[in-house]
């Protein structure tokens, strides 16, 4: 949104860290908070950010048209982009994708401090942008003050850059891998919180009979998360058969190895590595989560499941089972549902909130969640 435009508007960004995609028309302040454990991150944000924001206002006599906070990371601004709900997830959903020991506690501690201020964030701004139909309504309904203030903004899924070029050797990457051409591979990826991934689901899953030609491919996670799971997984006897790969700039390679994508989420409100993975091609197999529930369908775009060892590896097992022709065609069907979400409707969403609030000088309606059908669009 920003590389796109920054030629219309002028971008002033206060963070810790920051790309600037484009250095010429957007103004980075750096804000120095530390980047772990999160809820020191948190708190220090809280405290400097404001300092920073006066600050660069007094030097620059500069005036902001609208001040966009991410979620309740700031305690002022005219609207809240929000990606998540913290007090949600920890009513509902903290019990099943808990993590242990130092990490779990810095985890919950962090999703406590959104928590507690989300209600006053939501109260305060003019508007609430959510990437999915399902998290606006949970936003609705955990914090009344702001349903009607809610509206959705899908995020983008570059389709296009998803296809694998000619060049790529799928054969030569998997045997680099340890996979051959028989197996069977489901991609896991996520950047950490596998425990609310539903990581250690997917271990049980694949240890279970009529799995015995599937791999699992594991993408992300730190060194020490790693290890951990390293360990559960040869619990299970699947050394060889879980495969980690760790940390990865660019995903693409290992979802072009792939078979199916494979997600046991306890939580979600879009999860853009989804939408990613159909645009990439491959079935999914997922629970109906906030978000992935507008493109998966069962038995059309893969199979929707039921949080539980027993509904997932039956699942891909059933999977494992079919044609080719069939895992191909589920493949295709993925890729033209996530084609729905493309970049410049993305873009295009934006320019019009952006213009809008400018001229009109009040909030702009720009629910944009895709109401195309699948059978609509094959």
């Amino acid at each position: 949104m920003l590389r796109s435009l920054a030629g219309e508007h002028d971008f002033t960004v206060f963070s810790v860290q920051f790309d600037n995609p484009y250095p010429e028309r957007i103004q980075w302040v750096r804000v120095p908070a530390p980047l772990r454990p999160l809820p020191l991150l948190f708190v220090v944000y809280h405290l400097l950010a404001p300092v920073m924001y006066a600050l660069h206002k007094l030097r620059t006599r500069q005036e902001f048209d609208l001040v966009q906070t991410v979620e309740s990371n700031l305690s002022f601004g005219d609207l809240a982009y929000t990606h998540f709900c913290h007090t949600s997830y920890l009513n509902n959903h903290w019990q099943t994708g808990q993590s242990k020991g130092w990490r779990g506690l810095s985890n919950w501690l962090d999703h406590r401090l959104h928590a507690v201020l989300e209600g006053r964030i939501y109260r305060r701004v003019r508007q609430v942008l959510v990437p999915s139909r399902g998290l606006a309504k949970e936003l609705g309904a955990e914090f009344p003050v702001a349903a009607s203030k809610v509206r959705v903004l899908p995020n983008a899924v570059n389709v296009d850059a998803l296809s694998a070029p000619s060049s790529f050797d799928r054969n030569a990457f998997r045997e680099g891998l340890g996979i051959n051409r028989l197996d069977v591979v489901f991609v896991f990826t996520a950047l950490g919180h596998f425990e609310r991934k539903g990581l250690p689901l997917l271990i049980e899953s694949l240890s279970r009979p009529g799995l015995e030609t599937a791999k699992l491919l594991i993408v992300g996670g730190e060194q020490d998360l790693i290890e951990s799971y390293r360990i559960s997984a040869e619990a299970y006897r699947l050394k060889g058969r879980v495969l980690f790969v760790g940390m990865r700039s660019d995903v693409r390679p290992y979802l072009w190895a792939a078979d199916a994508f494979v997600l046991a989420s306890a939580y979600e409100t879009f999860s853009l590595v989804t939408f990613e993975a159909a645009g990439a091609s491959l079935p999914l197999i997922t629970p109906l989560l906030h978000g992935i529930e507008e493109i998966v369908r069962d038995g059309e775009t893969g199979y929707v499941v039921k949080r539980t060892v027993d509904d997932f590896s039956l699942a891909m097992r059933q999977f494992v089972e079919l044609p080719a022709s069939q895992k191909a065609e589920m493949g295709r069907r993925a890729r033209l549902s996530a084609r729905q979400f493309d970049e410049l409707r993305f873009v295009e969403n934006w320019r019009r909130f952006y213009n809008g609030w400018i001229t009109a000088g009040a909030p702009k309606d720009v629910s944009a969640s895709p109401t195309e059908s699948l059978e609509g669009i094959l």
